[in-house]
């Protein structure tokens, strides 16, 4: 019987996937590092850049993902992403991934996409949103294409093309949530990019996507939830399906004061992860 290319490289990167979740279920012991959505205190952002990335630098976390990216030559406000690799070096910070726009991922922006993520020292390229593409079976195939497509072009630079959960992902289309048919559709390699919040504020279920979908989660944004804090059993599952089956490579904090405004809760937030031993 004749292997389709399709067939070969499911074979090829599910093997990859299965050696990576053997050696981290090897670990007990794995240590994710912790990042920090930068969408989460956009106020103080958008008044001083400098200044913002190195207060959450000072408060223990480890990375930044930037937000709203939609192809511009700048990528936010006027820095380029030279110039915000530089703040970031500064600060002491990596870059855990870049949310975008679809339109970043376009014929003609998405080698512009792949060089600003390049200089920020980004692998990963996660759609933040497409609620339109996610209201209807025929909707989610197109966009499941069209990651999967892209995901093939950014492969030889070793960039990984995801989708981000928001509430409306969990809406049921006959029976099933859309972000289950979405994900259904896709390549493995393609970021399931869970939002813990979000998915239970849709009346998702984040623990089954998780086992649904194991190795696939290389980032994952966690927010507390009503009683479902970080100190919780709920939480404490979900950290150990990620540190032992999600392949997940960062936690990602979007807790934020008011219109992005304050650090305080991102202090907490990371005050608490670490109680739990993050």
């Amino acid at each position: 019987m004749q292997t389709t290319r399709r067939q070969f490289i499911r074979t090829a990167v599910g093997g990859a996937l299965g050696m990576s979740i053997a050696s981290q279920a090897a670990d007990p012991k794995k240590t994710i590092p912790i990042g920090f959505q930068l969408y989460t205190v956009r106020g103080e952002f958008a008044r001083n850049v400098p200044e913002t990335l190195k207060r959450i630098g000072k408060i223990g976390y480890q990375a930044v993902e930037f937000w709203g990216y939609a192809g511009s030559p700048k990528v936010y406000q006027d820095y380029s992403a030279g110039d915000l690799r530089k703040l970031l070096d500064d600060a002491g910070l990596k870059c855990c991934g870049m949310h975008l726009d679809l339109s970043a991922l376009s014929k003609e922006n998405l080698q512009r996409t792949i060089e600003q993520n390049q200089a920020l020292g980004s692998r990963f390229l996660n759609v933040a949103a497409a609620k339109d593409k996610m209201n209807s079976e025929a909707g989610i195939a197109e966009l499941a294409s069209f990651l999967n497509h892209t995901a093939v072009q950014c492969r030889p630079q070793q960039m990984m093309v995801g989708y981000h959960a928001h509430p409306f992902d969990f809406e049921k289309i006959k029976g099933r949530f859309a972000w289950d048919l979405l994900f259904s559709q896709v390549e493995p390699e393609v970021n399931m990019q869970m939002d813990v919040g979000n998915c239970l504020s849709g009346n998702g279920d984040p623990i089954a996507m998780l086992k649904k979908f194991p190795g696939r989660t290389r980032t994952i944004h966690i927010k507390e939830h009503d009683d479902k804090t970080f100190d919780s059993d709920y939480y404490r599952e979900v950290f150990q399906l990620c540190e032992s089956t999600s392949g997940t490579q960062w936690y990602i904090v979007e807790m934020g004061g008011l219109l992005g405004n304050g650090f305080d809760v991102p202090r907490q937030a990371l005050e608490k992860l670490r109680k739990v031993g993050k």
